[in-house]
């Protein structure tokens, strides 16, 4: 019987920009900077420079880092005490940090950005207030690996939802202007069904399920993830955004809604989507091998 999984993860305009510090440049070479498994890094440096300022490959880390944890709820699930060494080893290749960074750069097609988008882009990260956005985003995207602090984003989300908060206004703005919350449910729900095909391809099931089947029963997820990603997504930016002032989120709206804001949010979401679709087949063809020896 198939089972709902829980894949959905969100990101934001800039997602998770990761450790940007608020220096200008670093002091150090920056072949010691370059992130494991890059191949963009020589062959399109501005674009590095980009994802470098957004903290992209920071969020792969926690990324990586999450995917390789989950491993234990998933066997827990599917098939308790049947894992052995084997399947930690499985999905620690799996969700390697160097796999997802070739996978996220080999899904962004060499002409995504404009030579002006990326010079609109890399300007607005360079500033006082497009730093502060980031090392936000990434500390709240660390923080929120611990489900106690993500209670209790919740819990301060529900208040500032029933005080009426403006700034609860300015969040739906900027969500809406970057499709958030639809963008993010329908990335889990395909990266869900790409589970499920991994499953059956990797012979899970002693019959052959059809595709009408595991879409039905894919799409059936959809309010539950649906209602978990509005959560998470707000109560995440309560977090990130607390120490921006109103002035600061429209600014980041107004990026969100130019040319080139929104050449990022797509370019980003759509190799995130194919990013998460290969994990998520190869986990579930690594998870059908257990599957089916749990059920001879």
């Amino acid at each position: 019987m198939l089972r709902a999984l829980p894949f959905a993860t969100c990101f934001t305009l800039s997602v998770m920009a990761g450790a940007a510090s608020a220096q200008t440049a670093p002091e150090t070479p920056v072949e010691a900077q370059i992130a494991p498994g890059s191949m963009i890094a020589a062959e399109n440096p501005e674009l590095y420079a980009l994802f470098q300022a957004i903290g992209l490959y920071d969020v792969l880390e926690i990324m990586s880092i999450e995917g390789i944890d989950y491993a234990d709820d998933l066997e827990a699930e599917m098939f308790p005490g049947q894992g052995g060494a084997a399947w930690p080893a499985m999905v620690a290749q799996t969700y390697s940090l160097e796999r997802l960074t070739q996978d996220f750069e080999a899904a962004v097609p060499e002409d995504a950005f404009s030579a002006d988008d990326l010079t609109t882009l890399n300007a607005f990260f360079a500033t006082e207030i497009g730093r502060r956005i980031v090392e936000g985003e990434i500390l709240a995207r660390r923080e929120f690996t611990d489900p106690v602090v993500e209670e209790a984003a919740n819990i301060v989300f529900r208040e500032e939802l029933a005080a009426e908060n403006p700034r609860i206004d300015q969040l739906r703005a900027f969500n809406d202007a970057n499709a958030l919350i639809d963008l993010n449910v329908a990335g889990a729900l395909n990266s869900n069904f790409a589970f499920y095909r991994g499953l059956v391809d990797g012979g899970a099931f002693d019959v052959e399920l059809p595709e009408d089947l595991m879409l039905a029963e894919v799409w059936s997820q959809e309010p539950e993830i649906r209602a978990e990603t509005e959560l998470w997504l707000f109560s995440y930016q309560i977090v990130a955004y607390d120490a921006l002032s109103d002035s600061d989120m429209d600014a980041y709206i107004t990026l969100s809604e130019s040319p080139a804001g929104r050449v990022l949010n797509r370019t980003l979401f759509a190799a995130f989507d194919a990013m998460f679709e290969a994990v998520s087949y190869d986990l579930g063809a690594a998870a059908a091998l257990f599957v089916a020896g749990e059920e001879t």
